[in-house]
């Protein structure tokens, strides 16, 4: 590219950007009345020349909106004012610009319901109880983002009023006393984090100007009132430097900060096209006719692509007006699941399998789920739930709760609150509060990639260890202390039921209750939590493995009111993103309360298998091996054989929205009897999220 070129684009600022050099008004105005003369006289002449020079060539590229004739505004952006020299490298920027383009069920007998050839549970002799003790997750804060600040545009003057929008200010003029006075309007804009908004200086304000006669500066230094921090100095160093159409005051200052008049600006304005003219008509070889033209075919070859971009940006503001203006809320987002499932279960030794007394049937899951956050940071979360799932413990079914699928169900189609609570932070901790459907591992870290009924593990046992993770549970409050990698976290929950019920014996702290304390290790490679739950199950409200194991290991003292002393350790080992292997193990100490002080002793424990992105991005291979709840110890009856939970499933990602999932799994010796035959169960399921 040639040096006339080059020169081009460096002049092109003063060409294009005229609107920049009004802050050389605070000259003109303040001469003697023969240098103004002598401007008015140049101003005539310098229209002229530019007139005949420039021609239709620059009409277009400065062409630019015509002010009233008695009002003129005054204000422009940032940018232009913090932009005005056009250096070497911004050239080539500028020549290289291409166009953009884009684009809990019915518990029941094992007799009625499982072909048995004898009992599966050993009457035991009493023994002396037993009782052990154990003891206890922040979410990140949002961050936040400062708007750069921004600076006026010029001749005007920091105010600390608040006061903003259009103030009138009789003009100032340096004719005879006898000319009607004008008025300026200028609308003014309050820069960001410049300490106020602007305000202009009334002309009798001003203080008396020196006598004099104004200098041509030939150097930015030269003006002792400007500083290289000033946010208009790259502009007055090109106009001064590079042009020399900025005067300053006989005492070197510049007064940056003053008021502006139109007689100065039309004087100001006038010393700068001088300088463009005797560019433009010198002998050099700075700027030509032909390099005005270059100029001006670059704007027209660039002018489909900006008018495009001003119509996306148009139609993306119209986009947004409207969706403000019906928006659901400014607080409240909408997160919704639906889950369509077909399954069976059989019954069989693995090699010939038949059909039970099970069909195979269509059932769904429904929840909405509305996010309100107040301050960024907090989370009001309320779920709405329609389930109608089978329930293959039921005694229509299998009659065995370790056939149970994870997301099991039936409240008659319709429509109720599932969930309601509260999560906020308090310093470096976080609080959940709630008085529905607040579970136990909501508020405590259950330490497994499969804790998801609608796109985790498809059994009820294969989600998380039942023993801490599961049993009363709804009502309550919790508190998660974040100490670097280590969280600790204590909560007390209280059953659903017994939570609203004023009647004695329930209520939260007389009725069936949760209580729970975690101190959880977790690292990029490797998660590690031991969990203590303390569960109190008031008489006819029995369930202390949460309808997972066997039926004796819910109820080792039938609905005698009972406590349990649970214990677990959860660990899941992470080397790489697709790689997953993690287990965990619940030991747990019954006690009845009521009508025998009998104990039980029951355990159970998984190994698990998570491959991300198996196959595809998104996909999930998983695998669980357990043995599910199991009384190996009692003062009354315990399980003498023990049953085997082998889970396989397949998530298949179709897109960010839905994704289908095929998987079985078969429970070997149910109900810890070997006499029983093995029950498989088989699943698709498809889950919608938006």
């Amino acid at each position: 590219m040639n040096r006339t070129f080059w020169n081009l684009l460096l002049v092109s600022p003063a060409i294009l950007g005229l609107s920049s050099v009004m802050s050389t008004a605070a000259i003109a105005a303040e001469a003697t009345a023969t240098a103004e003369a002598n401007q008015l006289a140049t101003a005539q002449s310098s229209e002229s020349k530019i007139a005949e020079i420039v021609g239709e060539i620059v009409a277009e590229p400065v062409a630019a909106a015509p002010a009233a004739p008695e009002k003129l505004a005054l204000n422009s952006s940032v940018e232009a004012a913090q932009t005005p020299v056009v250096n070497e490298a911004d050239a080539e920027k500028l020549a290289s610009i291409e166009p953009e383009t884009s684009e809990a069920a019915p518990q029941t007998t094992l007799q009625t319901t499982l072909q048995t050839t004898g009992s599966d549970i050993e009457l035991a002799a009493p023994s002396a109880p037993t009782s052990a003790a154990a003891a206890t997750e922040p979410l990140a804060a949002a961050g936040t983002a400062e708007s750069s600040p921004q600076a006026s545009d010029l001749a005007v003057q920091i105010s600390p009023t608040d006061t903003a929008g259009k103030i009138e200010v009789p003009a100032v003029a340096s004719t005879p006393a006898t000319t009607p006075a004008t008025k300026v309007e200028i609308a003014q804009t309050a820069p960001a984090g410049m300490g106020g908004p602007i305000v202009p200086v009334a002309p009798q304000a001003l203080p008396a100007q020196p006598s004099g006669t104004m200098s041509q500066v030939t150097s930015v230094t030269q003006l002792s009132d400007v500083r290289p921090t000033d946010w208009a100095f790259q502009a007055l160093q090109s106009l001064v430097e590079r042009y020399s159409c900025i005067v300053g005051y006989p005492d070197g200052t510049y007064r940056g900060n003053r008021a502006l008049t139109r007689y100065e600006f039309a004087a100001g304005v006038n010393a700068c096209l001088d300088q463009i003219t005797q560019l433009i008509g010198s002998t050099g070889n700075l700027v030509t006719k032909d390099d005005l033209a270059i100029l001006q075919r670059l704007q027209e070859e660039f002018a489909a692509e900006l008018a495009t971009l001003r119509g996306r940006v148009d139609g993306l503001e119209a986009r947004t007006a409207e969706l403000e203006a019906n928006q659901f809320s400014t607080t409240t987002k909408l997160a919704g699941e639906a889950i369509f499932a077909v399954s069976d279960t059989f019954v069989g030794d693995g090699i010939r399998l038949e059909d039970d007394r099970t069909v195979t049937n269509l059932g769904y899951r429904v929840r909405l789920n509305l996010l309100t956050s107040f301050t960024g940071r907090d989370l009001l979360r309320t779920r709405l739930q329609a389930v109608n799932v089978a329930n293959y413990g039921a005694s229509t079914a299998t009659g065995t709760n370790m056939a149970r699928l994870a997301f099991d169900g039936q409240e008659g189609s319709q429509f109720t609150l599932d969930e309601l609570y509260y999560r906020f932070p308090v310093g470096p901790a976080t609080v959940f509060v709630g008085p529905k459907g607040l579970d136990l591992d909501e508020i405590a870290d259950p330490v497994t990639p499969f804790n998801s009924t609608g796109t985790g593990a498809i059994s009820r046992f294969g989600v998380r260890n039942p023993a801490v993770f599961r049993g009363p549970q709804g009502a309550g409050a919790s508190l998660t202390f974040n100490l670097g990698p280590l969280r600790a976290t204590g909560g007390y929950l209280a059953s659903d039921g017994d939570a609203p019920d004023p009647a004695n014996g329930r209520g939260v702290a007389d009725g069936s209750f949760s209580a729970l304390g975690q101190i959880g290790f977790f690292s990029k490679p490797f998660d590690l939590a031991f969990t203590y739950t303390h569960k109190y199950n008031r008489a006819g409200d029995v369930g202390i493995m949460g309808g997972t194991g066997s039926a004796l290991a819910n109820r080792p003292f039938g609905q005698a009111t009972t406590q349990a002393d649970n214990y677990g350790v959860q660990v899941n080992f992470k080397p790489s993103r697709r790689f997953q292997l993690g287990g965990w193990y619940g030991y747990t100490k019954a006690e009845q309360l009521r009508g025998g002080g009998n104990d039980a002793t029951i355990q159970n424990g998984a190994i698990t298998l998570a491959l991300a992105d198996f196959g595809r991005q998104g996909n999930l291979l998983g695998f669980v091996f357990g043995v599910p709840p199991k009384v190996t110890e009692s003062d009354v009856a315990r399980n003498r054989n023990t049953s085997y939970h082998l889970e396989g499933f397949y998530r298949f990602q179709v897109n960010d929205f839905v994704s289908v999932t095929p998987g079985v799994y078969v429970i070997l010796n149910p109900e810890h009897n070997n006499r029983n035959d093995d029950i498989w169960v088989g699943l698709l399921r498809t889950t919608f999220s938006f």
